[in-house]
């Protein structure tokens, strides 16, 4: 379904653009500009702040699952080295152990990466809706009649307005967070 509202998305503003170029030359006061939404999420200062919470969020679970690894990395290690002077059983067990905090390192790291990409994209979901209200209040406050984002395949500097909205971007960010 969202497939099909971004087809219907890309042709409605197709269309749009076509009509406002072939509009009569009187008529032709609309303002079009063109913005890389991607460009404004990687390089707002907001991108950061996100990132560096995100790993301080997310560094005691990455540094249980440092430890369990150097744990079976030492357990590795001392099995290795004894194996010639254990019995059957204690080499079973030794074995035994060996594969269940294996399979506990894991399952630690299989929830940490789910986990860590969840929190991920929650974040960047709000950050991404955060800068296309900004986008839009930007576009309103200049007067623009019709901004286009993503899936432009050119566009001339004289209607691509990324750099603008990007330093009103920082701008804003800055002034919240004095």
């Amino acid at each position: 379904m969202s497939l099909m509202i971004r087809q219907l998305v890309k042709a409605v503003i197709s269309v749009a653009l076509v009509f406002a170029f072939v509009m009569p030359a009187s008529a032709q006061d609309v303002k079009i500009g063109v913005v890389s939404l991607q460009a404004i999420v990687e390089r707002a200062p907001q991108t950061t702040a996100v990132m560096d919470a995100l790993r301080e969020e997310f560094a005691p679970r990455e540094r249980e699952i440092v430890a369990k690894q150097k744990e079976i990395e030492d357990l590795q290690a001392k099995v290795q080295k004894d194996l010639a002077v254990m019995g059957e059983t204690e080499r079973r067990n030794a074995e035994k152990n060996l594969r269940d905090l294996t399979r506990d390192f894991e399952r630690m790291r299989t929830e940490y990466q789910e986990d860590s990409n969840l929190r991920q994209n929650e974040e960047f979901g709000v950050l991404q809706r955060s800068v296309l209200k900004e986008v839009q209040d930007y576009a309103q406050a200049q007067g623009y009649d019709l901004i286009v984002g993503d899936g432009v395949l050119y566009v001339s500097g004289k209607v691509n307005i990324t750099e603008a909205v990007l330093n009103t971007v920082i701008a804003n960010y800055e002034a919240a967070n004095k």
